[in-house]
């Protein structure tokens, strides 16, 4: 990602969580944020050895201030890691932490003789986790009809109706008035609007992924956590005991759908979700989730533990086709850990309901060129370059939009729950009680499939999924 835009990326988040002072990293390269002067160990035994070694290396090296290396609390929920504080977080600017790569080398020898990781960055997990303007839902006529559209079926949900837990952010307060989601539940999305009645950044996108699953698969149970209310960031520490808490309050469900991750520039997943991930593996829940929209291989997690050994069947990463189907999204990331592929640009479903129109503020800005290099009018293009990421500096005036119930958007982020409503829909259609199985015989049974860099990988198109005509090329300066 161009460092300017991932500059914007990290105002943007950090305006979301004003109490927690982040960083850039790795060194500023752009890749991931995290939270500056703190490091993160499993609880117990390893986290004093870290503690210690950390001491030790700033000690020796100079490289610290060694009587500032405390733990911040016991860890106290089942994530299983602790919080050490290894420098002052207000010290330094925004440009990565050398305090914080100072103590991730120190550990480096032991964990290579332990041969399992034992500290890691505090990482900020993301809905949004690329400073793409297009990012942005566009308003879209009130009589437009949701793409993919609902499907039809016979008779209602029953007992045997597969169970799809939604994490992301809650739900509007009228969402029922769309009647797709008339038998979904779950949490509030909390603080719609701001003071002037606008509606706040990232709310509706809970309420839009559950209304693309109920499109596919409208026998489905869908609820949706709000544990991502805060404008869709969370610390890596806390976010682990979030999807414990997701499954704890209804059960394991037969589907999580998640459309949030980071990357860590590593190849061995997340330290603050490893315990969810471990106990995970040992359920008979299907994770599908997003691969991120960074347009890069880089694994991203916790979608690309779909390729590390064991998490084969429990974990799906659903990349994003092109608005025509016909390639991937030039957002999308790739990669061997991307499994699937399915619709992500240009979907239709409802931002709200349909009681109350709200309106939106757009920011103009500066870009007039797609970040990815590719001239087809993509997501960056449409309908207009806009943003909200780039308001200084900006002259031009904010254009405001209503959003009446549905809307258009595109990311990783909604090829996923298509992805979850088709498994969801084949278990419906199939009798299979086991979402795995159903992963497995739906992806063996595909007929379509899309080129990635060399690599034939299926796609998975929705029966009432309509392909929107992607302009030629234009002539570029």
């Amino acid at each position: 990602m161009p460092p300017q835009r991932f500059r914007e990326q990290f105002r943007q988040i950090q305006r979301s969580m004003p109490d927690v002072p982040l960083a850039m990293g790795p060194d500023d390269a752009g890749e991931f944020l995290y939270e500056k002067g703190v490091v993160l160990a499993r609880e117990g035994e390893e986290a004093q050895v870290v503690e210690d070694t950390v001491r030790g290396h700033f000690r020796t090296f100079a490289a610290g201030a060694p009587e500032g290396v405390r733990r911040l609390g016991p860890a106290g929920n089942r994530s299983g890691v602790v919080r050490i504080r290894v420098s002052d977080p207000g010290e330094g600017d925004a440009g990565g932490d050398p305090a914080v790569a100072g103590a991730l080398r120190s550990l480096a020898a032991v964990e290579g003789r332990a041969g399992r990781r034992m500290v890691s960055r505090n990482h900020v997990v993301h809905i949004a986790v690329n400073a793409c303007p297009g990012d942005e839902p566009v308003p879209v006529a009130r009589d437009a009809r949701p793409n993919p559209a609902v499907a039809e079926t016979d008779g209602e949900p029953g007992e045997d109706a597969a169970r799809v837990l939604v994490v992301d952010t809650g739900l509007m307060r009228d969402y029922r008035s769309y009647a797709p989601l008339a038998r979904t539940h779950g949490d509030a999305q909390v603080a719609e609007c701001d003071d002037d009645g606008i509606l706040q950044q990232y709310c509706g996108h809970g309420t839009f992924i559950a209304g693309l699953v109920a499109a596919v698969a409208p026998h489905t149970d869908i609820t949706v956590s709000g544990a991502l209310n805060d404008a869709g960031a969370v610390l890596e520490h806390e976010f682990g005991e979030k999807l414990f808490d997701a499954v704890d309050a209804g059960g394991w469900p037969d589907v999580l759908s998640l459309s949030a991750g980071t990357s860590n520039g590593r190849t061995d997943g997340l330290l603050g979700v490893d315990a969810f991930m471990r106990e995970l593996r040992e359920q008979r829940t299907l994770l599908v989730a997003c691969a991120g929209n960074n347009g890069s291989a880089t694994p991203f997690w916790p979608a690309a533990y779909a390729d590390l050994p064991g998490y084969e069947d429990a974990v799906l990463s659903v990349g994003a086709l092109r608005a025509d189907g016909e390639s991937v999204a030039c957002f999308s990331n790739h990669g061997g850990w991307v499994k699937a592929y399915a619709p992500g640009e240009r979907l239709t479903s409802a931002l709200t309901g349909f009681e109350t129109p709200v309106p939106y503020v757009y920011q103009h800005s500066t870009y007039d060129t797609c970040r990815y290099g590719f001239s087809y009018a993509c997501t960056c293009h449409h309908p207009r370059h806009t943003g909200v990421l780039s308001e200084d500096g900006g002259s031009a005036k904010p254009d405001q939009v209503m959003f009446e119930g549905l809307a258009q958007w595109s990311g990783t982020s909604f090829a996923a729950p298509v992805a979850v409503g088709m498994i969801a829909s084949f278990m419906a259609a199939r009798g299979e009680r086991d979402p795995r199985a159903a992963r497995r015989q739906l992806i063996d049974a595909a007929d379509e499939f899309v080129d990635v860099r060399g690599a034939h990988k299926p796609a998975l198109l929705p029966p009432t999924w309509r392909p929107v005509r992607v302009p030629a090329p234009t002539a570029r300066p």
